[in-house]
């Protein structure tokens, strides 16, 4: 099997949520099979910015799913959703 990139936009609960924090947490849970390649904030609408992060994991049924529960577990964070998934050559 290959390798998927998968990009997660993740919503923190409000403006007050220290993102360096929730970035840590991302970085501490995800699993070891996975790999974060690029992680970013970008600004969304009134002062609140969102972490845009791309994750290259195996070509694997179920691991997508066990990510975005991974992600979504995480303090502060309101909401999870792929933006764009791919195959690597």
């Amino acid at each position: 099997m290959g390798q998927v990139a998968i990009t997660y936009r993740i919503m923190p609960e409000g403006s007050e949520i220290d993102l360096g924090k929730v970035k840590k947490e991302i970085k501490a849970k995800i699993p070891k099979h996975a790999n974060i390649r690029a992680m970013d904030e970008k600004p969304m609408a009134f002062g609140l910015k969102a972490i845009e992060t791309m994750i290259v994991v195996e070509d694997a049924e179920g691991v997508v799913d066990s990510i975005e529960e991974t992600l979504r577990s995480i303090e502060g964070v309101s909401s999870v959703e792929v933006t764009n998934m791919g195959r690597l050559i």
